[in-house]
């Protein structure tokens, strides 16, 4: 049984039926009145949390939205992000695509990460993948012109083919980056993976457009358009 889209904040949990959507995030998570437009940052699949905890530690004057499907690992940040007294953060627990194109804004957030999404490898399961070139414009449509991109992946071929789709994408400047994070691992995992020696696809990049004007991926584009074309008969 799937359940409905949750969010939680320092306030309490609430199911997303009870909220407007988009979401109104700065109700839900109010800036710090001597900066009322504090900038957001977004972490889809924060996992355990393990980076997003420490970006609400060290950044006050910034707001945190992290997306997790998993309920334990949402139910795990949650709890220590109010046992620290932060205030500052907001977490969904569902499916990424959907809270993307259904009930977060565009063009709201100044930095989003995404470190080692599930690769989903094979070949019937591609099409559950974050990246693909019918949906990197939900992904990126949370950016504001000018905001980052951070990505992270230890399963090479994934990585590889996140690198394609990007290269295709005309509103986005990316690079490889051929060295770990300045201030170390930023999950459980990259930290394990660093110490047993695997390889690490990290990318970086800035998004040149508003989010609201996201474009389609040229290779994605014929069939999110045959997806959303209604007959007018």
């Amino acid at each position: 049984m799937i359940q409905p889209a949750t969010l939680a904040t320092a306030a309490g949990d609430r199911t997303l039926a009870t909220v407007a959507a988009p979401l109104p995030l700065t109700e839900l998570v109010p800036g710090d009145p001597a900066s009322p437009e504090a900038p957001w940052e977004v972490e889809i699949g924060f996992g355990k949390g393990r980076y997003l905890l420490r970006r609400c530690r060290e950044a006050a004057d910034r707001r945190f939205l992290g997306i997790e499907v998993a309920a334990e690992y949402q139910a795990l940040f949650v709890s220590r992000a109010r046992r620290a007294g932060l205030a500052n953060w907001l977490a969904l627990r569902g499916e990424a695509l959907y809270l993307l194109s259904a009930v977060l804004p565009a063009g709201f957030a100044s930095a989003l990460h995404v470190y080692f999404p599930d690769p989903w490898p094979k070949l019937r399961h591609h099409k559950r993948r974050l990246f693909d070139p019918e949906t990197v414009d939900l992904v990126f449509r949370l950016l504001r012109r000018g905001g980052s991109f951070s990505f992270a992946t230890d399963f090479l071929d994934y990585g590889e083919t996140v690198v394609e789709i990007l290269s295709g994408y005309p509103a986005l400047r990316f690079s490889r980056r051929d060295r770990p994070w300045d201030e170390g691992p930023r999950t459980n995992y990259e930290a394990k993976y660093e110490r047993e020696g695997r390889p690490i696809l990290r990318l970086e990049g800035v998004l040149e457009v508003d989010g609201r004007e996201a474009p389609l991926h040229p290779r994605g584009r014929k069939a999110v358009l045959a997806a959303t074309w209604v007959d007018p008969d």
